[in-house]
C-alpha cells in the first residue's frame, strides 16, 4: 500500500508484516520483551480512542519527554492518526528550556518516561494552566500510567470507532504531524513544524538508499525524540526491520552483543569511543600480536574504495582480516552490514579504518528543518565518498550560494518554525531554498561536503578566516581529548578549551605514577600539561599557520547536555561555553603570542 501519511506506516504492517513477532523490542527486568506488529496496532488504536474519550481534539498537542522505548511508537501513532500534534522533547535539556518548550507549545497533556523526570517536570507543569495532566510510562504510585488511557480507549472503542475513522479520513499529507524544538546551540529553542509529507518523502528517497528487509533487526539508541532517530526509526517500521530499544547509553555495547544488529545509527562521537577502545585494548597486547593488531590499523587508515589500493593491498587486508578485523565484528554482534553515522563530521579515518575491517560506514548529513536527510552515501548505487556526507537524496536539490551556504530545496523542507513566520522568511527565500547555515562543497559536482556552520567561522585580527569545527575535529583525534572548543574571534590567535577524556587520563595517570585529590588539582599537573602540550605540538602540524592552537586551557569538567555544555545532540553551545569560561577566556588572549 502507498504510506502518503505516517500513521499509514500501521496500515502497511496489517498487509506486509501483520505475522511479526519482534517488531518493537525492549529489555525490561532483563529479558528482551518482544511487542509484535498486532501489538503495535492495537494499543496505537487504543490510545487513540482513549484520547478522544479524554476530550483530546484534533490540533491539540501532547508533548512527551522519555527515553528511546516502544511505548513512545504506540503513544505517537495514536497521536497521528487523531490529529493531535506529537511535541517530543528531550529528556536531558535544562528546567529552562523546559519551562519554555512547554509554554510555548501549550500542550493539555504531558508523557514522561520515568520518576526523575517526573518529578523535574511537575512543578513546572503547576505554573501552566493549558496543561491537564501528566502520565507516565514506567509505574509511579500516586501518577497516573499511559495504560489508563489504553483502557479507557478499549472500553470506549465502539463509541469512538467512526470518529476516529472520520479523523483519520480528514488528514492531509500536507498537514503538520509534529513541533520539534531545536536543540539550538544559542538562544531559546526553535519549533519545527513538519508535515506528514515531510517525512514520509525522506523516507522513501532514505528508502532507495538501503537495501534491508522484515529479515534483519536494529538497534536503536539515538534519541527518539530528534528527527534523525525518529525518521530512521520510521523507515525501519516500513520495511519490517525489528527495532531493539538500547537500554541507555552505557550499555550499548553490551546490547549489541546481545542483539546482533544488522544495522544501526549513531554519531561520530560514539564511534570514536568504540575505536578508542578497540585500539586501548589494542595496547594492552604483548609481542607479536601488539604488532600485528597495529599492522592491521596501519592497513586499515589506508584503506580506499573500490580496491583503489590494488591487488597487493587487498591481500594483506585479508590476512589482516582474519587476525584482527574479524574480532572486530564479533565485538558488534557479528552480523553488522551497515553504521550511519550523522549529526557532526565523522572523522575520515574512521571511515577508512571501519570499511577496511568490513564495517560499512557511511555518512549522511541533514537538519530538524529537513526531516532531516539532505545528502547521504548511497550504498544502492555505489555512489559513496570517504570525507563526504554523499550525494543529495532522491528528490532533493542541493547548491552552494556565493557565500559558500549549503542551500536545499525538496519535499522534505519544514512548513516553518512555529509562531516565527519572520524567522521562517528568513531560512526559506522567495524560490522554496532552505539556508542551512552550514559552510560546504560540491566535490566533483556531487558529493558534498561539510566545512562549517557559517555562524562559527571567526576571523582573527590577522584578517585570516578560521573554521572551528575542521579543528575541533582534527584535535578529537586524541583519544586525550573528550571535547574542545577553538575560540579567537578578532585575537590575534586561536586558542583552544579543552574538557580532557577523564577516563583515558585517569588510567594513563595510574601507569605513570601520578596521583591528585580530584580533577581540579589534575588539570593543573605538570605532566599532564605535559602530555596535552605535546599532543597539540602533533596535531598543529597538521594544520595551517592561522589554524594552530597556540594556546589552550584544560577545564575540570565533563561537558554534557545535562550540565548544559553540549546540545541535546553533544554540538557545542558556544555561547554557554564562552559565559561559563570568560575568565579563563580573559587570561587565555591577556597577553601576546607571536601568531
Amino acid at each position: 500500500m502507498e504510506i502518503t501519511r505516517t500513521f499509514d506506516i500501521l496500515d502497511n504492517y496489517k498487509t506486509a508484516y501483520s505475522g511479526k513477532e519482534d517488531a518493537l523490542v525492549a529489555k525490561e527486568k532483563g529479558l528482551w520483551n518482544k511487542y509484535s506488529a498486532d501489538d503495535y496496532i492495537n494499543n496505537a488504536y487504543n490510545i487513540s480512542y482513549g484520547l478522544l474519550s479524554l476530550g483530546l481534539i484534533k490540533g491539540d498537542r501532547i508533548a512527551t519527554i522519555s527515553n528511546n522505548r516502544p511505548e513512545w511508537n504506540f503513544m505517537d501513532m495514536g497521536l497521528s492518526q487523531a490529529g493531535i500534534l506529537h511535541v517530543p522533547i528531550y529528556p536531558t535539556i535544562s528546567n529552562d528550556d523546559y519551562d519554555y518548550i512547554l509554554r510555548d507549545c501549550d500542550p493539555k497533556l504531558i508523557i514522561v518516561s520515568d520518576n526523575l523526570l517526573y518529578q523535574r517536570i511537575k512543578p513546572i507543569a503547576g505554573n501552566i494552566p493549558g496543561i491537564k495532566d501528566i502520565y507516565s510510562f514506567n509505574e509511579i504510585k500516586g501518577v497516573k500510567n499511559w495504560k489508563e488511557i489504553i483502557e479507557l480507549g478499549k472500553k470506549n472503542r465502539n463509541k469512538y470507532i467512526s470518529d476516529l475513522k472520520s479523523i483519520k479520513e480528514s488528514i492531509k499529507p500536507d498537514e503538520t504531524v509534529t513541533l520539534l524544538y531545536t536543540s539550538g546551540t544559542t538562544g531559546n529553542p526553535k519549533g519545527v513544524l513538519l508535515s506528514h509529507n515531510n517525512i514520509i518523502s525522506n523516507i522513501k528517497s532514505v528508502s532507495k538508499v538501503f537495501h534491508f528487509n522484515e529479515k534483519h533487526r536494529t538497534l536503536s539508541f539515538l534519541p527518539i525524540n530528534h528527527i534523525f532517530e525518529r525518521t530512521v526509526n520510521y523507515y525501519f517500521q516500513t520495511r519490517g526491520i525489528s527495532i531493539y530499544y538500547a537500554e541507555n547509553l552505557g550499555t550499548i555495547a553490551d546490547n549489541i552483543r546481545e542483539v546482533k544488529p544488522n544495522l544501526f545509527v549513531t554519531v561520530p562521537r560514539l564511534l570514536e569511543k568504540v575505536y578508542d577502545k578497540i585500539i586501548a585494548k589494542g595496547k594492552e597486547l604483548k609481542g607479536i600480536k601488539k604488532q600485528i593488531f597495529f599492522w592491521a590499523v596501519r592497513l586499515g587508515l589506508r584503506y580506499k574504495l573500490n580496491k583503489e589500493n590494488g591487488w597487493f593491498y587487498h591481500l594483506k587486508l585479508g590476512i589482516a582480516d582474519k587476525l584482527v578485523f574479524r574480532k572486530w565484528r564479533e565485538a558488534l554482534g557479528g552480523n553488522i552490514d551497515l553504521i550511519v553515522s550523522g549529526g557532526a563530521a565523522l572523522q575520515p579515518r574512521l571511515a577508512r579504518v571501519f570499511n577496511a575491517a568490513g564495517i560499512t560506514l557511511i555518512e549522511g548529513y541533514g537538519l530538524t528543518e529537513t526531516s532531516p536527510v539532505i545528502a547521504v552515501n548511497n550504498i544502492t548505487t555505489n555512489e559513496i565518498k570517504i570525507g563526504t556526507v554523499g550525494p543529495a537524496l532522491n528528490g532533493v536539490e542541493i547548491k552552494i550560494s556565493d557565500d559558500g551556504e549549503i542551500l536545499c530545496r525538496g519535499p522534505n523542507v519544514m512548513q516553518g518554525y512555529y509562531k516565527n513566520t519572520e524567522l521562517t522568511k528568513q531560512v526559506i527565500d522567495d524560490e522554496g531554498w532552505f539556508h542551512t547555515g552550514d559552510i560546504g562543497i560540491l566535490e566533483e559536482d556531487k558529493y558534498l561536503k561539510i566545512t562549517d556552520r557559517k555562524k562559527e567561522i571567526f576571523k582573527l585580527s590577522s584578517g585570516k578566516y578560521v573554521s572551528p569545527q575542521v579543528i575541533e575535529n582534527r584535535f578529537k583525534e586524541s583519544v586525550f581529548i573528550e571535547q574542545i572548543m577553538v575560540v579567537g574571534e578578532n585575537q590575534k590567535f586561536a586558542s583552544a578549551l579543552i574538557s580532557p577524556n577523564f577516563l583515558f587520563l585517569h588510567n594513563w595517570c595510574s601507569s605513570n605514577g601520578i596521583s591528585y585529590r580530584d580533577n581540579k588539582e589534575l588539570i593543573q599537573n605538570e605532566k599532564v600539561l605535559e602530555i596535552y602540550q605535546n599532543e597539540i605540538n602533533n596535531l598543529n602540524k597538521k594544520l595551517g599557520q592561522a589554524e594552530q592552537i597556540k594556546r589552550f586551557r584544560l577545564v575540570q569538567d565533563e561537558w554534557s547536555p545535562l550540565t548544559g555544555e553540549l546540545s541535546p545532540t553533544l554540538k557545542l553551545k558556544r555561547k554557554f561555553l564562552i559565559e561559563k569560561y570568560s575568565d579563563i577566556l580573559k587570561e587565555i588572549f591577556s597577553a601576546s603570542v607571536s601568531a
